[in-house]
């Protein structure tokens, strides 16, 4: 099923500054809680198009793509965990580090969280030595929401209710049988939709306030 257009907040007050009263909601498109508020305070009318929102690009076939990555604390989890998914049939893309010399986190966090965003990995895996400053400097990229999963239980959370798309792992916090549980975990579950659909919703609109033009 296609990806539904999102209208937020932001675009409600866009047309606001362009001088518009009039926001054309396409057919079939999700309107946020918060932009409902904002287009009334504004006194903008939000008006349901002829045209459906555009439908969402097919994607590709075959089994979904994870991207993995790790610093030099994380490298030997990130090749077990690797091994694993690829033994399941994942396709599996590997961004480095390629080896246990030290290196910093920021710069392959980016690399999955952009694999992501861009569309070509369904989900991400980084691995530190705790997984919080990954996590950081995934969520930094506009579109990632990226999860600490130090439990089975925090993972399917972070899917189900927070629609996350990288989960991010602690070396040195948890054992490779413990992780593997994890990846499974946050792998199979969907996002529940829902209520939660507009609490993901805020999220983004928070996101959009500090986009840059």
């Amino acid at each position: 099923m296609g990806k539904r257009v999102l209208i937020t907040e932001r675009q409600v007050r866009d047309a606001k500054a362009e001088g518009r009263q009039v926001l054309s909601v396409p057919l079939g498109a999700i309107v946020t809680s918060l932009a409902r508020d904002t287009a009334k305070s504004l006194g903008i009318t939000l008006q349901a198009g002829s045209q459906p929102a555009p439908a969402e690009a097919p994607r590709p076939s075959g089994p979904p793509v994870v991207v993995i990555g790790s610093d030099h604390g994380g490298y030997e989890m990130k090749e077990a965990v690797k091994k694993k998914l690829e033994g399941a049939g994942l396709r599996v893309v590997d961004v480095g580090t390629d080896s246990p010399a030290a290196c910093d986190y920021p710069d392959f966090a980016y690399a999955v969280a952009a694999a992501v965003a861009s569309g070509k990995a369904s989900h991400g895996i980084m691995i530190d030595g705790v997984g919080v400053g990954s996590a950081m400097a995934c969520n930094k990229i506009p579109g990632i929401r990226a999860a600490v999963g130090y439990a089975e239980f925090a993972a399917w959370n972070a899917r189900a209710h927070n629609d996350a798309n990288v989960l991010t792992l602690g070396s040195r916090t948890l054992g490779i049988e413990v992780v593997h549980r994890i990846v499974q975990v946050f792998l199979e579950t969907g996002f529940e939709g829902g209520r939660h659909g507009k609490r993901v919703d805020k999220m983004t609109d928070i996101e959009k306030r500090f986009a840059r033009d």
